[in-house]
């Protein structure tokens, strides 16, 4: 990423511009690594993000602040303490590092005047948030507190006094001047990275594309410092952000899709928000997909067991003839025997009987039916354990399949709440706050004759629009025995034409276990013959008078 010393410069001259004399009004921390100041301003009120996230450390103003948690964590109440009602003096750059300084003034217990600082070090995974008194230089806390088992050199704990991480041995880009002619003669960006701090990948490969490259560099940190710059970020082919910066960069202008901004953090908010939000949601999919998988494990092994039951129990014939045998031959057998042989009067061949010594013949023989009648039982019992076991490998392979194709950390979550609800997972501490209900909401897409085709992202939308959207006339779909959404074309009470179908089916295909096969099998059906078995879980129908069509996965048009 290119949130480098230069566009430091740049977000602290938009930042200080805006927020220099405003007041703090609330302090929240959305996250662990994350901050959200509200600041009141002569121009209105504006939100201040800082993250000292790994891979996401930054600090812009933002327009939507993520969602708080039910309670505060420990740093931002000591935030609230020091900064409520703060004024801001100052917004400051540490000489050309990725460092940011925010000086407020507030009155203590005392009434009298004190001003903190607050440090955002934004430096990757070793990226900070640290909040000093200026009177002592000592650090009050931090975002993240380092101790001597972490870092040897430099630890951030409440007393110590603050202390910049060691610099460089590097020339700093507002310094340029004294190397000149090196950073010219460079022969590509890296060597220019080698000589010149501040500056990251993307811009060295820029500059190194200049013939006069120290010009450059002067140049773009003027830029930077007027607050005249051109934000701008690069995304994929599939929409995916890839890189951003102040300025243009020729690597990414012909090879990505080009947005321009009208500020910083407008560039930065959309940025970060689409690559954060990947990124939560992926690793949220990916701890979700792993508990259901341990269960999806469970449920084969039971499936395996209770079909070994099953087959062993099936074969218990053999039980009723050597009870059926031996009542018939009862004077041949002896007590004490281990076997007898006996002839079957079914075939006339002889069996084998083999016999309990401890019991007499009698008993042999009524051990035997006891055996026969407890083998019926179990396979009676087996095959309903089968069912139900089955049932519930159906439902998790569909859930599967919704996280496969969860795109949000609201859907992963949605998803979450629903295995808790039909006891999959436990339910998580909320610290006494009732989580909030959403009202389902499937995905729309309009079809070529202008008609709504509703798709469910998890199994309690597929019941929702299935059972309470429906109305009469519509089609419902689904691919034939693959996990995957119910799919709903809205008729509107008019008549569903066969195109209309088979472009619905293949919506149907793409949010299915077999987005990426071909020639996919879906059913189609009239929404009247669609039923939900007693006690079926969420998402589980039953359907008659179905027809099926083959489709290639297509997304259609969404709305």
């Amino acid at each position: 990423m290119a949130f480098d010393g230069l566009m430091t410069r740049a977000v602290t001259k938009e930042i200080a511009d805006r927020i220099v004399s405003g007041k703090v009004e609330k302090i929240y921390q959305p996250e662990t690594d994350v901050l959200v100041f509200t600041i009141h301003t002569k121009t209105g009120n504006v939100k201040l993000l800082i993250s000292s996230g790994p891979s996401h450390a930054r600090l812009h103003l933002v327009k939507d602040a993520p969602v708080n948690p039910p309670e505060p964590y420990p740093f931002c109440m000591l935030l609230r303490k020091h900064l409520n009602a703060a004024r801001i003096l100052d917004v400051r750059q540490v000489g050309c590092e990725r460092m940011i300084e925010i000086t407020f003034e507030s009155l203590n217990e005392l009434g009298f005047s004190v001003s903190k600082k607050l440090i955002v070090e934004i430096m990757g995974k070793h990226s900070n948030v640290i909040l000093t008194d200026i009177e002592s230089g000592k650090i009050l806390d931090s975002i993240k507190r380092v101790g001597f088992d972490v870092n040897r050199v430099r630890q951030l704990l409440p007393g110590l006094k603050y202390e910049y991480p060691p610099a460089q041995d590097k020339i700093p880009f507002d310094e340029i001047d004294e190397a000149s002619q090196k950073v010219n003669e460079a022969s590509d960006g890296r060597m220019i990275m080698s000589i010149v701090s501040g500056i990251s990948p993307s811009f060295a490969a820029e500059a190194a594309a200049h013939v006069d490259r120290a010009a450059f560099i002067r140049e773009s940190a003027e830029l930077a410092a007027s607050g005249k710059s051109s934000p701008r970020a690069y995304f994929d082919e599939e929409g995916q952000p890839r890189e951003y910066y102040f300025l243009p960069l020729r690597e990414y202008e012909d090879t990505c899709q080009v947005k321009e901004y009208g500020s910083l953090s407008e560039c930065l908010e959309e940025y970060y928000g689409l690559k954060v939000s990947s990124n939560q949601s992926k690793q949220k999919a990916q701890d979700l997909l792993r508990s259901v998988n341990d269960i999806l494990s469970k449920k084969y092994l039971k499936k395996k067991k209770l079909s070994e039951d099953l087959l062993e129990a099936e074969n218990s014939e053999e039980y009723r003839l050597y009870g059926e045998l031996l009542t018939a031959n009862l004077h041949l057998v002896k007590q004490g025997m281990k076997s007898v042989e006996v002839v079957s009067y079914y075939d006339g061949s002889a069996v084998r009987i083999p016999l309990d010594v401890r019991k007499s013949p009698s008993a042999n023989a009524q051990a035997y039916f006891k055996k026969y009648g407890k083998a019926k039982t179990a396979i009676r019992e087996k095959q309903i354990q089968i069912e139900e076991n089955d049932g519930e490998i159906s439902y998790l392979e569909s859930v599967a399949a919704f996280i496969d194709n969860a795109v949000s950390v609201e859907e992963v979550e949605a998803i979450r709440q629903e295995l808790t609800e039909s006891g999959y997972l436990r339910q998580r501490k909320k610290g006494g706050f009732k989580e909030k209900k959403s009202r389902p909401q499937p995905l729309k897409y309009k079809l070529s004759n202008g008609m709504t085709c509703l798709v469910g992202r998890n199994n309690k939308e597929n019941d929702y629009m299935t059972f309470k959207m429906a109305q009469k006339g519509d089609i419902w779909l689904h691919t034939k025995d693959i996990p995957g959404s119910h799919v709903l074309i809205q008729s509107g009470g008019e008549q569903v034409s066969e195109d209309c179908i088979f472009e619905a089916g293949a919506i149907a295909a793409y949010h299915s276990k077999a987005s990426a096969s071909e020639n996919v099998p879906v059913d189609h059906v009239p929404i009247r013959f669609v039923k939900k078995p007693n006690g079926a879980k969420p998402g589980m129908v039953i359907f008659t008078n179905n027809k099926t069509i083959y489709v290639n996965p297509k997304e259609g048009t969404k709305i």
